[in-house]
């Protein structure tokens, strides 16, 4: 019960946000971190009305997802390597982490294999931290001018991770610098790009994310406790 309570006052804690910022709740999308949780969990939040889920790591995915005979959206957000691209295959709807060509030219191969296309983000080191993955925001326009003419895969917008602070006050520029880059980017009009998600915003600062435009938000640790 305690993900079920969990989840309820995330929903609550997201709809203040987005009115804070002047926007409908609807607009704000929940994604539950369920890396490293058993399927029992992503099950119990289901029956709570969650049907969007985060994972990290490729192999955990198949062998959860395997167990699990809902519907489920699956989002993989992690690191992901071109060789375990086949892996997920038509298993997700969105991967958030796309951060070089390569790895947007091996998802659209896979899924074409499928005949269908994966919508994905691409994911921008807005800090330029050296420890975190994502292009840089100057070759941000560069990277999704090349992923465009890839012809199945779809950009629909942007992807952070900003430094971790004990105020999420302090990652407030970073989400806005994100809406701004989508925004220049969006300006370009690049065929078959749109602009519509901005994936940012954890447990410890989903609210600033929110208000700085976020329509995805990543959450595990406030929904199914620590790992």
């Amino acid at each position: 019960m305690a993900i079920e309570s969990n989840l309820r006052d995330i929903r609550d804690r997201i709809a203040s946000a987005a009115l804070a910022g002047g926007r409908e709740p609807a607009s704000v999308r929940l994604v539950a971190v369920s890396k490293t949780r058993p399927a029992e969990d992503v099950r119990e939040a289901l029956r709570a009305g969650q049907t969007v889920f985060g994972e990290n790591y490729v192999q955990e995915l198949v062998e959860k997802a395997a167990g699990i005979q809902e519907a489920v959206e699956w989002h993989f957000i992690g690191h992901m390597q071109s060789n375990k691209v086949k892996q997920i295959a038509g298993l997700v709807s969105m991967i958030h982490s796309v951060d070089r060509l390569s790895l947007a030219e091996e998802i659209s191969r896979q899924w074409g294999k499928l005949g269908c296309c994966c919508d994905i983000l691409i994911q921008v080191n807005i800090s330029g931290e050296a420890t975190k993955s994502g292009t840089s925001e100057a070759e941000a326009l560069q990277l999704v001018r090349a992923v465009a003419q890839l012809p199945n895969v779809r950009v629909q917008g942007l992807m952070t991770m900003p430094p971790f602070f004990d105020d999420p006050e302090a990652a407030r520029p970073f989400f806005a610098e994100l809406l701004h880059l989508s925004q220049l980017i969006e300006a370009e009009g690049v065929p078959g790009v749109e602009m519509r998600e901005l994936s940012m915003g954890m447990s410890g600062d989903f609210e600033a994310a929110i208000q700085e435009g976020a329509t995805l938000v990543r959450i595990g640790t406030s929904i199914f406790g620590t790992r």
